[in-house]
């Protein structure tokens, strides 16, 4: 979508959204966050059902609307954790361990 297109449909999706405004707070965060960091940043700071549950919220899905490393992921520990090891998704689920963190430098 481009910005334009994305702003209308955020307008759509705060209009009819009923629910726990935090949740829908932190959706449109982690989108924004996402845009600049990649989606596999986010999967390194939150579990997948989150992150399903925020695409949800806003009708979308992230790896659509989102690079998979952004021009900013330099600056997340856990993604530069991940560049030291020999598999992302591992590191993702949790079967190496110390890698996952939402701190960014």
């Amino acid at each position: 979508m481009n910005p334009n297109e994305l702003d209308e449909h955020l307008h759509r999706v705060i209009t009819e959204f009923k629910g726990d405004l935090p949740v829908l707070e932190s959706a449109i965060g982690a989108l924004f966050v996402g845009k600049r960091m990649g989606w596999k940043v986010l999967l390194l700071i939150h579990d997948k059902r989150t992150l399903k549950k925020y695409g949800e919220v806003l009708n979308l899905n992230f790896k659509d609307e989102m690079p998979d490393v952004g021009e900013y992921a330099h600056k997340s520990v856990a993604w530069r954790a991940v560049q030291k090891v020999s598999n992302f998704w591992k590191a993702v689920s949790g079967e190496i361990t110390g890698v996952r963190t939402p701190k960014i430098k």
